[in-house]
């Protein structure tokens, strides 16, 4: 395991790893994450087995809107709160254009995503391809980690690189919307309120 700083050279290092196959825990703009290559079928297995996550699917995070745009089907809503809150703490659940594994999608055939505001983990996704696994570094049900340290702790201390960028700020995770049906649903609060989102509709 390797320690680097959340720098270019950092950074680089983190991207080629998954890259290879490894994965890796990075700083967001809330709490530590754990990624890597979400086509990679033995890494997103290693990451669910780390988190003790066997169920729910995986997280992703795109460099930007246009790699989004790749991954998922757009609707006219999700065009329209992209370009109102993105690059923030807004996810998107959409219907999937690209065939990732099972432990990514666990059969479903929609895809959660959103382009961070936190320009570490939009850094590494773009050097790692566009897209990558983004979940909270911990075992599932324990509290977030806001340092380096806490995540590889949690984590049991098995994974390939940790990207330290000191302590994040913690927080409230980010909103989930579900937009992958006709009806509009908030699947959990969060930074983005719900009056946020329909005043922006309304533009």
């Amino acid at each position: 395991m390797k320690i680097v700083k959340a720098d270019e050279e950092g950074l680089r290092i983190a991207a080629a790893t998954m890259r290879n196959g490894g994965v890796v825990i990075y700083p967001t703009e809330t709490v530590y994450g754990i990624g890597c290559i979400p086509s990679d079928p033995d890494a997103t297995m290693r990451i669910c087995e780390i988190k003790g996550r066997a169920e729910n699917p995986l997280p992703l995070v795109c460099s930007d809107i246009e790699m989004a745009r790749k991954v998922v089907q757009f609707n006219a809503t999700a065009e329209k709160l992209a370009e109102a809150f993105w690059p923030g703490p807004l996810m998107f659940i959409l219907p999937s254009k690209v065939v990732y594994p099972m432990w990514v999608t666990h059969g479903k055939k929609t895809l959660g995503l959103r382009v961070p505001g936190a320009e570490v983990p939009r850094k590494l996704a773009q050097l790692a391809g566009g897209v990558m696994v983004s979940t909270s570094a911990n075992i599932s049900g324990e509290p977030p980690a806001i340092t380096a340290k806490e995540a590889n702790s949690q984590t049991g201390f098995k994974v390939d690189v940790v990207v330290d960028g000191g302590p994040s700020p913690g927080g409230t995770p980010s909103t989930i919307l579900d937009l992958s049906s006709k009806e509009m649903w908030i699947l959990r609060s969060g930074p983005i309120t719900g009056s946020q989102i329909m005043e922006a509709l309304k533009r």
